[in-house]
């Protein structure tokens, strides 16, 4: 059994929470000893296809002819493209109709969380089956470390002091930026850092101001490579994911594998995995996000980093390749 995993743009989309799935696949299938290639002229027998550009399509569509087997990854739904860029709500509807389209030529469907499944088949367009497996995590690169936290700190220009609260995603609403910036402004006597980019030209202008907001105690750090996440997590005091929306939400993960406090929103996709007061804290709003904050930091709330820690592990990549494997014996026969 070999498996091409065709992943169309990976350039581009490879800085992203997809481009993290991606690599993570790669190392799952290393470590379970499948035989796998990237070069679509090399001979295979399941396509495992990643995303959803024509590119993609077309090339199952030959594949189908050809009497491929065909796993689609749904890593996106219509609900996790809305609040993304300019017009992204209005052709939303269009968005659903083409990775309908798309998903629809593979034998299985794949997607992270029980919560993108129940999405999927509420859509009443699939008659294969689909099934949740996470991302994964690396827990093998994602680990605390304090000597890189405070490389992190030294780099950044913060004191030991000084409460350091971080947060990673794209220059979108859905990733809760525009949130994040308002905590900043309510709680000036913390630090925040907030890492990721995509072109503002593409932003709407909320999101522009958001992101040029003049702060002494916020920084847009930009994109920078996953060495210098892993020392962030380290280094911070908490990571903030105030996302709107998600299928998965591969950061809530990094951080539980850094053993670092976290603080994310009350939504759906977190609801079967992540408990609030157990393994993670949540907030519904900006108000309890504010107030969280300040009892995390100020050591008014338990520190649960170890039951986060135990979430992360049961999703670490060696027992997602494992998963994997089932999947493609069973579409491969």
């Amino acid at each position: 059994m070999k498996v091409l995993l065709y992943t169309e743009g990976l350039k581009t989309i490879g800085k992203s929470g997809l481009g993290k799935a991606i690599k993570h696949q790669e190392k799952a299938l290393k470590e379970n000893n499948v035989e796998y290639t990237t070069n679509t002229k090399d001979d295979y027998d399941i396509l495992h296809i990643n995303f959803y550009g024509p590119k993609s399509y077309f090339f199952a569509k030959k594949a189908k002819r050809m009497g491929k087997k065909i796993i689609y990854h749904a890593h996106s739904t219509e609900e996790d493209f809305k609040n993304s860029f300019v017009l992204s709500n209005l052709i939303s509807p269009l968005f659903k109709w083409w990775i309908v389209k798309c998903y629809r030529l593979g034998d299985h469907i794949l997607t992270p969380t029980p919560y993108s499944k129940k999405l999927l088949e509420s859509y009443n367009k699939f008659n294969v089956p689909i099934t949740d497996i996470s991302n994964g995590i690396d827990t093998e690169f994602f680990k605390h470390d304090e000597k890189l936290g405070k490389e992190f700190r030294k780099q950044y220009g913060y004191k030991d002091t000084d409460k350091v609260i971080m947060g990673v995603g794209l220059y979108i609403e859905r990733k809760g930026i525009l949130d994040f910036v308002e905590l900043a402004k309510r709680l000036p006597e913390y630090k925040f850092i907030w890492f990721g980019y995509s072109p503002l030209i593409a932003s709407p202008l909320k999101i522009r101001k958001a992101v040029n907001t003049k702060l002494d105690n916020l920084i847009f750090a930009g994109y920078v490579e996953p060495s210098i996440i892993k020392k962030a997590y380290s280094g911070c005091d908490l990571y903030l994911f105030p996302t709107l929306e998600e299928t998965e939400g591969i950061p809530a993960m990094e951080a539980c594998a850094s053993k670092i406090p976290a603080l994310i929103r009350d939504i759906p996709v977190f609801d079967e995995w992540l408990e609030n007061g157990k393994n993670i804290y949540k907030a519904k709003d900006i108000n309890e996000f504010e107030e969280k904050i300040k009892k995390i930091l100020e050591g008014k709330l338990p520190n649960i980093t170890e039951e986060g820690y135990k979430v992360a592990l049961s999703r670490d990549i060696k027992k997602i390749g494992k998963k994997l494997v089932s999947i493609y014996k069973k579409v491969g026969g």
